[in-house]
């Protein structure tokens, strides 16, 4: 199957998932997970009409976004302080703010270059000690304090949810992550949405559109499997 194949059955499948849970497809954005993917793979779904794709490493989401200029790409990887900069120019949403030293870091960097930086709030769903992210317990606190930095405003939660071999171990997550959003939008503070719920990737999307995700991050479904050989 090609890479559009590929994408089109995903979209099929957020479809139907979507169906069952009485929502409307247009409410759920895939995150077409390009990570050491070639420029013609991105190229080929922009053609079919796709334009987000998401990034884990800072120098491939950099030199992706400057040559595939018309594509949407996210930050969904681990980000150091010292990559900021570079990431800011390059992302239209940065998914995976885990500290409030990074976010700092952004609003820093943000007000330098007189822009507002779109982020969200990473949780540790299944408070995995290898995986970076706030517990549920720290979210609210988290937010708020990341709500009052000039040059960025929080769209929403990423979680970062265990990988499963049966995708309905992750329902309970991703349920608690949708409360977990309703709960803190609920409160109307200043700088807050909660518009956006980043959760589900290849094992377990259709659960987590079932739940409320608005993006799922899709990699290996759409581009098949990954070659690590890369530093």
């Amino acid at each position: 199957m090609s890479v559009t194949e590929r994408f089109n059955e995903v979209q099929k499948r957020v479809n139907e998932a979507c169906l069952r849970a009485g929502r409307d497809p247009k409410e759920v954005t895939i995150l077409a997970v390009s990570k050491t993917k070639p420029a013609e793979d991105i190229r080929e779904l922009l053609a079919a009409g796709h334009r987000d794709f998401g990034e884990n490493y800072v120098q491939e989401l950099s030199e992706k976004a400057a040559l595939i200029p018309e594509a949407r790409f996210h930050m969904i990887g681990h980000l150091q302080r010292n990559k900021v900069r570079q990431t800011l120019g390059a992302a239209v949403l940065i998914h995976s703010v885990d500290s409030l030293r990074l976010a700092e870091e952004i609003s820093k960097e943000s007000v330098k270059k007189g822009q507002v930086t779109d982020i969200l709030l990473e949780i540790n769903g299944g408070n995995e000690e290898s995986k970076f992210g706030y517990d549920f317990s720290e979210a609210e606190d988290a937010a708020v304090a990341v709500s009052s930095l000039p040059g960025v405003h929080l769209c929403g939660l990423m979680c970062v949810a265990p990988f499963v071999d049966d995708p309905e171990k992750n329902r309970p997550i991703f349920r608690k992550m949708f409360q977990l959003a309703v709960d803190i939008g609920n409160k109307n503070y200043d700088n807050i949405d909660m518009n956006v719920l980043s959760m589900g990737m290849t094992s377990d999307f259709e659960v987590a559109v079932e739940e409320g995700a608005t993006i799922v991050r899709i990699g290996t479904a759409i581009f098949g499997e990954r070659n690590y050989g890369r530093s």
